[in-house]
């Protein structure tokens, strides 16, 4: 059997992805809601979640980083999607989510500037 513990060296940036996204779902799972990853990649949330008697649909974005570091939110604020972001840090060790209201990552975003272009971040606190 093939040895499946997790590499020490860097992770891909897609497996990062992928592993915060299915600890959000998995977690979320556990809280009762049924969830649905949406197509990886597309513009737009990551989850559908509906709770036990489909009277409740929330949105999320989820945000996976392999350490705890600034998050990005992208080089628009238009990029803020969902009622709810869940954000995974330490995913390839001991992976701790938080999650965010859609108006708190508003509330937290920082703009940063480089070379001319804007980026947006929350910074870790």
């Amino acid at each position: 059997m093939p040895n499946l513990a997790p590499s020490k060296s860097a992770l891909n940036p897609q497996i990062v992805g992928n592993v915060g996204l299915y600890f959000a779902c998995y977690n979320l799972s556990l809280h009762g809601w049924n969830v649905m990853p949406t197509a990886r990649n597309a513009r737009g949330i990551d989850v559908v979640a509906y709770n036990g008697d489909a009277s409740k649909f929330l949105g999320i974005q989820v945000k996976s980083l392999s350490k705890r570091s600034a998050v990005p939110v992208g080089t628009s604020m238009d990029k803020i999607m969902g009622e709810f972001w869940i954000i995974v840090t330490r995913i390839a060790t001991t992976p701790v989510a938080y999650i965010l209201s859609r108006q708190e990552v508003l509330d937290k975003t920082h703009k940063a500037e480089k070379d001319g272009r804007a980026s947006y971040w929350i910074e870790p606190g």
